[in-house]
């Protein structure tokens, strides 16, 4: 069983449904907002294309708060496996951007401060970018974190969803969605899955006004 939403649900405003105006990037597309300058933990601002390896770039949205990604009562998170996750992209040559769009949160737990800290304090590597606005989350059409979403060295989409399949607990995953792809794309191989579901909290997003 891939979690126990219920007990989830009831921390995490779990949100499974696609956000209507946000756009659903295709297998193969472009990278979108490639260049535009984020907030990285080390104080510097830096593009996604700074981010990328040789052999392509690892997306993943993330945040301090959620318990998709942090874990709850029942269940482990992701979280704890961001730091494996991240050295076997880098063996493969592929860079690793973690993003925070979680902009109406940054007062309760996803601000830069803590976003600094707990990089440091779960042993992240690559990049943990502050998306101002969640300007670049929209341009990508995340919904959840945590939302992956893998680009090939032409940073062409070749993969987006889940990192595995089970959240709540990580001796008991059956498929690693991410590793698996990663490697086959590398190695010039068939990624499949290239889609998974997205599993995760709501992104946090500032409400927008529309103009008449």
């Amino acid at each position: 069983m891939l979690i126990k939403l219920a007990s989830i649900a009831a921390i995490g405003a779990l949100s499974l449904m696609p956000h209507d105006p946000l756009p659903d990037l295709a297998i193969g597309s472009a990278m979108p907002a490639a260049d535009v300058k984020m907030k990285d933990v080390s104080g510097k601002e830096v593009t996604l294309k700074d981010a990328q390896g040789k052999g392509g770039l690892l997306v993943i949205f993330s945040c301090n708060t959620c318990p998709f990604v942090v874990g709850s009562e029942g269940s482990e998170g992701w979280e704890g496996r961001y730091p494996e996750l991240a050295a076997f992209s880098q063996r493969y040559g592929v860079g690793v951007a973690f993003i925070n769009s979680n902009e109406a949160k940054r007062d309760a737990g996803d601000s830069f401060t803590d976003m600094q800290a707990r990089y440091k304090d779960k042993k992240y590597s690559g990049s943990y970018m502050l998306d101002a606005g969640n300007k670049v989350a929209d341009a990508f059409g995340a919904r959840t974190t945590p939302h992956v979403f893998l680009f090939d060295k032409d940073l062409k989409l070749a993969y987006k969803g889940a990192i595995d399949d089970n959240v709540g607990k990580a001796s008991d995953v059956k498929e690693k969605y991410v590793e698996k792809a990663i490697a086959n794309m590398v190695e010039g191989k068939t990624i499949d899955p290239a889609t998974t579901r997205n599993i995760g909290c709501s992104i946090k997003r500032v409400a927008v006004e529309h103009k008449h």
